[in-house]
């Protein structure tokens, strides 16, 4: 078979294999709250986003990078490790490192930043339709929450 023939072929596997993976992102596969956003994430952002969605329910602990305890930062330090991306320490180092996008164009998987006069305190993961996960504080435990504020600011790793 010529290549030329092979280009109806190859373009409807494409095809195929995009809906695929579009539907994955945008159903129950991120677990819930999962994505139906026109723009789904791709690549190490859907493998953090997955990496930390697997982690519901791991205690927070301040200072913790996991693998069963973790602070904000450390659960997105963790997650993007396990998708092959480094990311430095703190929320306000990871602020500092990533590419800043507006809400208009976040995806599932990019960071969210929480902050107050200039300083970042808290981050999570965007996990589509308006929420995160995430390692809120002392006594609570990697969960999946609204967003509660739109004083966020997003970042791509």
């Amino acid at each position: 078979m010529s290549a030329q023939k092979n280009v109806p072929f190859l373009m409807s596997r494409a095809g195929a294999v995009s809906a695929l993976t579009i539907a994955a992102v945008g159903g129950s596969l991120l677990v819930p709250g999962g994505t139906s956003e026109a723009h789904a994430a791709t690549g190490h952002a859907t493998k953090a986003l997955k990496v930390a969605a697997s982690k519901k329910g791991a205690p927070y602990r301040y200072g913790a990078v996991g693998p069963k305890r973790f602070d904000c930062s450390g659960l997105t330090l963790y997650s993007y490790k396990k998708a092959g991306k480094k990311l430095p320490r703190t929320a306000q180092q990871q602020y500092n490192k990533t590419r800043k996008i507006s809400a208009s164009k976040r995806k599932a998987g990019d960071l969210v930043f929480f902050h107050s006069r200039g300083y970042v305190y808290h981050v999570g993961i965007y996990a589509g339709k308006g929420k995160l996960w995430h390692s809120p504080k002392r006594g609570s435990w990697v969960k999946l929450d609204k967003i509660w504020t739109k004083n966020v600011r997003y970042g791509r790793v």
